[in-house]
């Protein structure tokens, strides 16, 4: 079953200002994880904002029927995408959306913010 990273493009890092670009830190991540995650069968999509403004760079990553995972924290590199992509394809392949730890890329270790059970089947 198909897993979505959700991206926020609108985080900025601390020193995004000190920067001097336009482009959001959020934005070049989303760049990076669309590229790397193309041809892996996972869905990517941008959103505004996740409300993780202190913790910027925020992705979601879920899936029907599956624990989903917000993470933060990251730096917009191909490296930080790549570790978002492999941990989502993990996520993909798993019935539950559980990987265990020792399974997790390096590059996700220490990002994970909170777990989002699934909703119910029934009210």
């Amino acid at each position: 079953m198909t897993s979505w990273i959700t991206i926020c493009e609108g985080c900025k890092t601390d020193d995004w200002a000190e920067k001097g670009i336009e482009v959001t830190d959020g934005a070049m991540l989303a760049d990076k994880i669309e590229a790397a995650a193309d041809g892996t069968g996972l869905k990517a999509r941008r959103v505004s904002c996740t409300m993780g403004c202190e913790r910027s760079c925020n992705i979601i990553v879920q899936g029907k029927d599956k624990i989903g995972y917000s993470l933060g924290k990251f730096e917009p590199t191909a490296e930080a995408a790549e570790a978002i992509v492999e941990y989502a394809k993990m996520h993909s392949e798993s019935e539950s959306g559980q990987v265990p730890f020792r399974q997790w890329p390096l590059g996700v270790k220490g990002h994970f913010v909170s777990r989002h059970l699934p909703l119910p089947e029934t009210d």
